[in-house]
């Protein structure tokens, strides 16, 4: 069984594959196109680093929705766990309360950050997510995955995970310090783990970019390699209540990995919408974003689950690094350190957010964020930047020509570098291409000076305004992908030949 469900599993991923063909995209033959982000606990308000995920994940969105894929865009909330269930004990509500009301806050980024209005927001309360949670244990209990047995382990909850003591520094999670290790000691269900160390590699090395970018790839087939153990997935429902009930034992509920890992697939309507799950799962090209402290959930344990189900793989996970709040320190709501994506949006906007995150943060690697640093960038790059420019171009043109100037409306695909990056996944790349094409149309203003030339010779003076209308325009496609409402405002005002009555970006 173990070995006939992993050639399945390949099978069903080699097949689209062998029909895919390169070229200069991530294999365009099939039009089917599925993004998701990880889901993030709800027991505080949003912060930057989860807007980070979501506005990085639209960007690909949009982008390959430029490139006429039919896209499947997925997030939302991970609401179960033993962190929502003390967090809302001392907020003195009900778990389904507390939850309740950060979703709304999570649910609320979707508009704060102009992310796409098709994605489809999913919470792990949902009636048809728990089902879909219970099926998928169910099919890998029979296909002889899951045992029960007792133990004894050391948890962090900051993390819902259990550590090894190799894991630990000075008896301490290091991700959570301030989170004291508990000692776990209970009958539990396990997760045969350890059945999948083979399949995994084998896995890894059929596709080499599965994890994105190749450090973490090396990381995680390094720890593949070094062995795998099973692991606990329920907690008895007495010690832990706030849970998916274990189908045939109420007396458990599910750890919150195994369940909130299954809304990639829930998400589709699986298991009983099987058109959608095909068309965009086995179909199309899953691509997982999440952060490198998800490394080991996303790229090892929910490729182990979809196996041990006899589901077909993710097809690349993306893996973020942090961002630091100032001096390497992780910006996380643990440690109390985090800017609310609210505020910096109250404050200047939300594509001066996207372009932030966008460019000035390693798509990778950690990045420090402090405010100080956003509103020099915001100055130098937006304000006197692209703002500064479309202000200049656009009032030449308004004030030289009486009609609209004829552009040609291009394409992504006409820009083959910029596709190049955007395929990688490398969006602060793509948006230097964009700020270099925004930096020479600066600098031909300023050598051609077509607003004193327009004197002496009106038709040369014409002739530069109305190219550099059409590098406007060729900016704004390119911009579509990472601040979408600028873009559009630029195309308006190409569009009626009229400068921005206010300026694209607020001097601050």
């Amino acid at each position: 069984m173990c070995k006939s469900n992993f050639c399945f599993s390949i099978l069903i991923r080699l097949v689209p594959l062998s029909i895919w063909v390169y070229s200069g995209d991530t294999m365009s033959h099939n039009k089917s196109f599925y993004i998701t982000t990880t889901l993030p606990y709800v027991n505080a308000d949003p912060h930057v680093g989860f807007a980070m995920e979501i506005i990085r994940a639209d960007a690909v969105a949009r982008y390959k929705t430029l490139r006429g894929y039919d896209i499947f865009f997925n997030t939302g909330t991970d609401e179960h766990g033993m962190k929502m269930e003390r967090a809302a004990h001392e907020a003195g509500k009900t778990p389904q309360e507390y939850v309740d009301g950060y979703a709304k806050r999570f649910r609320g980024l979707i508009k704060l950050l102009d992310i796409s209005s098709d994605v489809h927001f999913i919470r792990t309360t949902d009636e048809h997510h728990m089902h879909a949670a219970q099926t998928f244990w169910k099919r890998c209990a029979d296909n002889g995955y899951i045992y029960k047995k007792e133990y004894e382990a050391k948890y962090c909850v900051g993390c819902e995970l259990e550590k090894t003591e190799s894991e630990l520094v000075d008896g301490c999670c290091p991700e959570h310090p301030n989170k004291p290790i508990e000692i776990i000691k209970e009958e539990n269900y396990f997760f045969k783990f350890s059945a999948f160390q083979e399949k995994l590699l084998a896995l890894y090395t059929a596709y080499p970019d599965f994890v994105r970018p190749e450090v973490r790839y090396n990381n995680i087939k390094k720890f593949v390699e070094g062995g795998l153990q099973d692991f606990s997935i329920s907690r008895l429902k007495e010690k832990m209540s706030w849970g998916i009930p274990v189908p045939g034992d109420d007396a458990h509920v599910m750890y919150v990995w195994f369940d909130a890992l299954v809304n990639y697939v829930s998400t589709l309507g699986w298991p009983e919408e099987t058109k959608m799950f095909r068309k965009y799962w086995e179909g199309g090209t899953p691509v997982q974003y999440a952060g490198k402290d998800n490394l080991r959930q996303q790229s090892a344990i929910w490729q182990a689950m979809l196996m041990a189900a006899g589901l077909s793989n993710t097809h690349t996970v993306v893996i973020d690094g942090f961002i630091t709040g100032g001096g390497g320190v992780k910006m996380s709501k643990s440690l109390g350190n985090v800017v609310n994506p609210y505020d910096v949006v109250a404050e200047y906007g939300t594509d001066a957010l996207r372009y932030f995150l966008l460019r000035h943060v390693h798509p990778f690697e950690d990045s420090d964020f402090t405010m100080e640093r956003f509103g020099d960038d915001y100055t130098a790059h937006l304000v006197n930047g692209l703002g500064n420019l479309t202000n200049r171009i656009l009032k030449m043109s308004e004030t030289y020509f009486a009609a609209p100037i004829s552009v040609v409306e291009k394409t992504v695909e006409d820009f083959p570098a910029y596709c190049e990056v955007a395929d990688a996944f490398l969006w602060n790349v793509a948006a230097d291409i964009v700020w270099e094409k925004i930096g020479v149309a600066d600098l031909r203003i300023q050598e051609t000076e077509p607003f004193k030339l327009v004197k002496d010779d009106p038709e040369t003076a014409k002739q530069i305004v109305s190219e550099l209308v059409q590098e406007l325009s060729d900016i704004a496609t390119l911009l579509v992908p990472l601040l979408p409402e600028t873009a559009k405002k630029i195309k308006e005002g190409i569009a009626i030949n009229k400068k921005p009555e206010t300026p694209l970006f607020a001097r601050i």
